[in-house]
């Protein structure tokens, strides 16, 4: 008899997949290559055009099944969120996300639903998303505390926060996520940092002008007297609200070519975005994603994050770690020390790179996979 592992892969064809659709896609490509003897893994997909189905297929190779739902997504969603529908039936099922089909069930039947929860926003700071997307999380956490068999998180720090929130009991498991597959530096690095327009010698970081992702603060850092003067890529959008980031940076201090973001990158320019840079500067104040400081480990660039548990958790000492303390000046000044140190010290950026490619080194898919796949076995 076959053991079949349904997986809910919708969020690879959603409007914006994002950093859950790089993960729903590692993932399962993971399961599939993992599973054991008389295991399959298959998917669950919302109502969508055939092109969606083929994409899935063709990013999931060796997938046993894909079972489309009745409903289309935003349908399917609000459906799920009430528990009004029976859709996709019973069986093994894990879902990347929120985005599952929560209800009563009978485990010894057979049935399972494990659902996984990559931050507390929508608890902590529901202003950072809009107000239905908070809505409907709050609403499916609730759903989960009710009737999921277990809860993955990627850090023992984020299992700690939501335990505040719900109490799940024994029910949240802690499996590392990895840094993404296709994250490979291209053969021909030195010409797409030129048609990128990247310069000799620059910084990267994160995130928006949120206040809450710390971005404001690094070029803020940047501007303090007698920094050296390094140039800094953004990996994020322009704007956030009404401010832009040029405006920003030059209310800092910073000349406007001095910064430059990027929105959006294939993962081999986002390698060689990442892996040319003299550091990797991670400085969200709360709920930062433990993935980007790995995958900066992956390609050997040193890496400075702000002390919020996740990030500490994740490098385990192989970064400089800047306390946060409370969001002001202080943590400014300590931001440009840390940055003026990695940029100066040949040395300690050297020891930065060899320690955050050891320490990335403990993060794999398949070691991921296997523990799905055993989290499962277990339950």
């Amino acid at each position: 008899m076959t053991t079949r592992l349904r997986v809910v892969v919708d969020q690879l064809v959603a409007p914006v997949p994002g950093a859950v659709g790089r993960y729903t896609k590692d993932l399962t490509r993971a399961l599939i290559a993992t599973a054991p003897a008389n295991c399959e893994v298959a998917g669950i997909v919302s109502s969508s055009p055939p092109t969606d189905y083929e994409l899935i297929e063709r990013e999931l190779p060796g997938l046993a099944d894909l079972y489309r739902t009745s409903l289309a997504r935003r349908e399917l969603a609000a459906a799920w969120q009430m528990g009004l529908t029976t859709s996709p039936g019973g069986g093994i099922i894990h879902s990347p996300s929120l985005f599952a089909p929560l209800r009563k069930h009978d485990r010894d039947a057979g049935n399972q639903v494990v659902v996984t929860v990559h931050d507390t926003l929508a608890l902590s700071h529901p202003e950072s998303l809009s107000t239905v997307e908070s809505t409907w999380r709050r609403a499916m956490l609730k759903r989960a505390r009710k009737h999921a068999d277990a809860i993955v998180v990627s850090t023992h720090a984020l299992a700690v926060r939501l335990g505040e929130h719900y109490d799940f009991g024994d029910r949240i498991r802690v499996i590392s996520t990895a840094a993404r597959s296709g994250l490979q530096i291209p053969h021909d690095a030195g010409e797409r940092a030129a048609e990128l327009g990247l310069p000799r010698d620059y910084l990267v970081t994160i995130g928006s002008l949120e206040p809450l992702r710390g971005v404001a603060d690094v070029l803020a850092a940047l501007g303090r007297p007698g920094m050296p003067e390094v140039p800094l890529v953004v990996l994020g959008p322009r704007e956030w609200g009404e401010q832009q980031l040029a405006t920003v940076a030059e209310e800092s201090g910073l000349r406007r070519e001095f910064v430059r973001s990027f929105d959006s990158l294939s993962d081999s320019d986002l390698a060689v975005v990442i892996g040319g840079a003299t550091a990797f500067i991670a400085p969200s104040h709360e709920e930062g994603d433990p993935a980007t400081l790995i995958e900066a480990f992956s390609l050997g660039t040193p890496v400075i994050h702000s002390d919020i548990p996740e990030y500490t958790e994740t490098a385990a000492g192989a970064a400089i770690s800047v306390p946060v303390g409370v969001a002001d000046e202080g943590y400014v000044n300590r931001l440009a020390a840390a940055i003026s140190t990695v940029v100066t010290d040949g040395v300690l950026s050297d020891r930065l790179s060899i320690t955050g490619q050891d320490r990335a080194r403990s993060f794999s898919w398949p070691d991921s996979a296997e523990r799905v796949w055993q989290l499962h076995a277990d339950l």
